[in-house]
Order: C-alpha cells, then structure tokens, then sequence
C-alpha cells in the first residue's frame, strides 16, 4: 500500500466482525420469521381443528360414559361402575367450553350445526383464517424492512417492536389489507437513524446476543413442532383443510361404531 494511503473499510480490523454481525442478523431474521409463520399456522390449525372437530370428540366422549354406564348398570361390578363414573367426569363441562367450540356447543348440549355434521347433513364450515400466499409475502417483506433486531439505539429498537407487533397481529388474521397499509406506514415514517461503527467490543456483545436469541427462538420452534396441533399440521402442510376432512371421517366412523355398540347394549337390557 503507498505510503499516506489510507486502509479501506475491508482492512479495518472490525470489518470482517461486522459483515458476521449482518449476516448473523438477516439469519436470524429469517428464522423468526419462519417460527412466527409456523406459530400462526399452528394457532390458526387449532381453532379450526376445535371448532370443526370439537363437537365430534365431545360426542365420542359422550357416548363412551353411556357406553362404561350401561356395562355398570348391567354387571354392579365395582370396577365396572368406577370406570364409568370416570367415563362421566370426562364430559363434564369445563370453564370456557361455549368460547372453546363458539357457536358448535351451549348449555343445552350440541348445536343444530354440531348435530348436523355428525349426521354428515350439510353445515357451513368454520371461518378460514390461515393467511394465504400474498398475506405471507407481505409479512416477509415487513418484517424483514422493520424487525427490532436492526435497531442499534433503544427508541428505534421500541419504535420497530410496536410496529411489527401490528404486523404479527395483521398476518395472524390474514388481512392483506391491513400488511399493505402498514407497508405504506413504513415507508412513510422516520428513516432510521445512521448506525454509527462499532467498536470490537459492542461487536462481540451482538453476536453474543443474537446467538442467545437464535437459541431461545429454537427452543420455541421445537415446542411448536412437537405440539399435537403442530405434529398434525407438518403431516399436510400444504393442504391442512384436507387433514381436517380426513380426520372428521375417521371421528364419524368411531362415533357410529359406539352408537351400534351402545344400541346392542340396550337391546341386551331389555
């Protein structure tokens, strides 16, 4: 290098620790973003799982207490009427079930949209509510332009962690709508404050952040993955309304096969 000449940027001792901080940050970002998409499809699944399929578990349960009662009734065998007691206390109603199954089960028992699809009737499905492709585009670009992991000062760091909760509870309901006039929000408030360099130390310290972070998002994407709900969704990620059909059909023969055996029961007391 000629004498005087200064030392461009990729010589600067920090340089190469600051292409790994950016680096570490995008991956990150991205991985947030894929646990925040898995998230919402997992909570999204579940709502409908419970509101499509709800009534059906509620009425296999029901029928296997009458089931574990009619044995008991028949036998006065102490076991026989302990596992029916048990068979009943599971469908006892719990705190929260009329929020739990909406408008598929009341006070007086399965409603007429319940009752109808356990007689395979025609009934109106429940609401989609899982974000389509354009709602995840969106989401990606947002979050991506505002996440808080691109703050450096603590204001912008707040400013951003307000905003893309907006964004997260936009993508949640699927309203592309919404993520378009955030988009536009964005790009018409405050531009970011210049990042100053950092120092080796503060360097260090990111990473050491990023990498805890990285660490705490793969615990929670474990969790998702290996919940019911989630293990149910990775079998059709690409058609989970299907695997809900499915599993309605399979909840539908369980409950004729209890409805014929609880009928031979009775046809035996008589």
């Amino acid at each position: 290098m000629p004498a005087g000449a200064e030392p461009s940027a990729e010589e600067r001792p920090e340089a190469r620790l600051e292409r790994a901080v950016r680096v570490a940050e995008q991956a990150l970002i991205e991985f947030e973003i894929a646990v925040e998409t898995f998230r919402v499809e997992v909570e999204n699944f579940s709502r409908l799982h419970h509101q499509k399929l709800g009534p059906m578990y509620a009425r296999l349960d029901e029928l296997d207490a009458r089931i574990a009662e009619a044995r008991a009734a028949r036998s006065g065998d102490p076991e026989d009427l302990r596992r029916a007691q048990e068979a009943r206390a599971a469908v006892m109603p719990m705190p929260g079930v009329e929020e739990l199954f909406h408008d598929w089960i009341d006070s007086d028992g399965l409603s007429p949209e319940a009752a109808a699809m356990l007689n395979e009737q025609p009934v109106q499905a429940p609401k989609r509510v899982r974000p389509g492709e354009e709602a995840r585009r969106l989401y990606r670009e947002l979050a991506r332009k505002v996440h808080p992991d691109l703050a450096r000062e603590e204001d912008e760091r707040q400013r951003r962690e307000e905003f893309i909760t907006r964004v997260n509870a936009a993508y949640a309901r699927g309203d592309e709508a919404q993520l378009r006039e955030l988009a536009a929000e964005w790009e018409a408030g405050p531009a970011p404050a210049v990042e100053r360099l950092s120092e080796s130390e503060e360097l260090y310290a990111r990473l050491e952040w990023l990498a805890q972070r990285k660490d705490m998002l793969s615990v929670l994407a474990r969790e998702l993955e290996e919940s019911a709900i989630g293990a149910m969704l990775r079998m059709a990620p690409d058609d989970p309304d299907r695997l809900l059909e499915e599993i309605a059909e399979q909840l539908l023969a369980q409950v004729s096969e209890r409805e014929t055996e609880l009928d031979g029961l009775a046809a035996q007391a008589e």
